[in-house]
């Protein structure tokens, strides 16, 4: 077999893996499955699943004894305009969000130790963002929207992510780590974040976390709007709208959307993601 032939062969291996894991229930399929799924012996499927792991397409789940899609994967899905469950579901509230308020709306999910956007609706002003657009990443921290998702999560989820994020944060913000406390125990406390620390000149935004039936934030609805739109009476107006639409997405999110898989089933995710930094 010349060099051409196996590439090819190696390129709709990796394809196949990727269906036959489309195919398999949210438990994900151990390896030896998946080889005799494929065709191929297990040494074969291993390097072609490590690859898929390193682009963040595949995850392997708590044990590391299951590979199963990754958020990376369905992200990708939605940039080509594949809705999924929460982008689904989220879209109207995106779409009277930004009708009623003429802002940007960005809907974001957590993902490891960072947010990813899952969707925006434009308004009519020009608007810069952390995230940029469906796709982009940030840290939890980075933003409003990842800051209040980072607020609402459990202590220990929240202590591990601070730990973890801290020294990204301090390269990309003024904020020390006592301010940056302060800054999530208030988001707690007034149940919304907004504040404008001039990284991006002129912008600001708003953002309510999106709580599951637990209490547990798994998304944040965000506005990137211009800084002079989000004060006084009309940043309440705003906290006001957004926290309506939150509490309704959050009574009918399906806890078995993808997009919403538990951080602490995703760690060879980031783990390969901080290889490749």
């Amino acid at each position: 077999m010349d060099e051409d032939t196996r590439q090819i062969s190696s390129a709709r291996r990796t394809l196949i893996i990727l269906k036959t894991l489309g195919a398999a229930d949210a438990a994900g399929m151990r390896l030896i499955d998946v080889a005799k799924e494929v065709g191929c012996n297990q040494p074969t499927a291993h390097r072609a699943m490590q690859d898929l792991v390193a682009e963040g397409f595949v995850e392997q789940v708590s044990g590391g004894k299951r590979y199963r899609l990754s958020l990376e994967f369905f992200v990708m899905a939605a940039r080509a305009g594949r809705s999924d469950g929460l982008r689904e579901l989220a879209r109207p509230a995106l779409l009277r969000l930004s009708s009623t308020l003429t802002d940007t709306i960005f809907l974001l999910v957590r993902s490891g130790y960072d947010a990813v956007c899952l969707d925006r609706v434009e308004g009519p002003f020009p608007i810069r963002s952390f995230t940029g657009d469906i796709g982009g990443k940030v840290p939890l921290g980075i933003g409003q929207g990842s800051t209040a998702i980072l607020a609402n999560l459990p202590e220990a989820e929240r202590e591990a992510v601070i730990r973890f994020n801290m020294p990204r944060l301090l390269d990309r913000s003024h904020l020390d780590e006592a301010s940056f406390r302060l800054l999530l125990a208030n988001a707690r406390e007034q149940g919304f974040v907004s504040f404008n620390a001039g990284l991006i000149p002129g912008m600001a935004g708003v953002a309510v976390a999106v709580c599951d039936a637990n209490g547990t934030a798994v998304a944040a609805l965000s506005v990137g709007t211009l800084a002079e739109r989000a004060e006084g009476e009309r940043l309440q107006a705003m906290v006001d709208i957004l926290s309506a639409e939150a509490r309704e997405l959050g009574r009918r999110i399906n806890p078995f959307d993808p997009a919403l898989r538990s951080p602490s089933r995703s760690l060879s995710y980031v783990q390969a993601q901080n290889r490749l930094r």
